[in-house]
């Protein structure tokens, strides 16, 4: 018999790991976020879970590219909202570009765009980039 994570812990569930400081690290993150929420049973949509996806690359490439460090990878899920928080070392703001001319910085107006929230907090070693989603159960609106 397969026991599930849901089935052994409490809310919030979490998923943490760090991500090296390589590009091609960055796809294979991004699965691994949507294979938990695979494996936890969120209840999202096909859609939905893409663009869970789709944020999180956004977060983990902008730490691995601003950085050439290690960055860490927290995900969340409290049985109606998912978080997911990317820690980096680099204690400048994230700042979306809005300037159509601009050759990089439109991924966080996707992420702006796509979650129902989304910020960042300061730390100790630099910050903290999230995003939230809520699951399909607790989403406000079409969709």
């Amino acid at each position: 018999m397969t026991t599930s994570p849901l089935d052994t812990a409490g809310f919030p569930v979490l998923g943490e790991w760090g991500v090296p400081p390589d590009d091609g690290a960055v796809p294979a993150a991004r699965r691994r976020v949507a294979a938990l929420v695979r494996a936890w049973g969120v209840p999202l949509s096909a859609e939905a879970a893409g663009e869970v996806e789709l944020c999180a690359g956004e977060l983990i490439a902008n730490a691995v590219e601003h950085t050439r460090e290690r960055c860490t990878v927290t995900v969340r899920w409290d049985g109606g909202l998912l978080r997911v928080e990317v820690a980096d070392t680099r204690p400048s703001l994230p700042r979306a570009q809005r300037d159509p001319e601009a050759t990089g910085g439109r991924g966080l107006l996707l992420v702006e765009a796509l979650a129902q929230t989304w910020g960042w907090e300061g730390t100790r070693t630099g910050k903290v980039v999230w995003f939230t989603y809520p699951d399909g159960a607790h989403r406000r609106g079409p969709g």
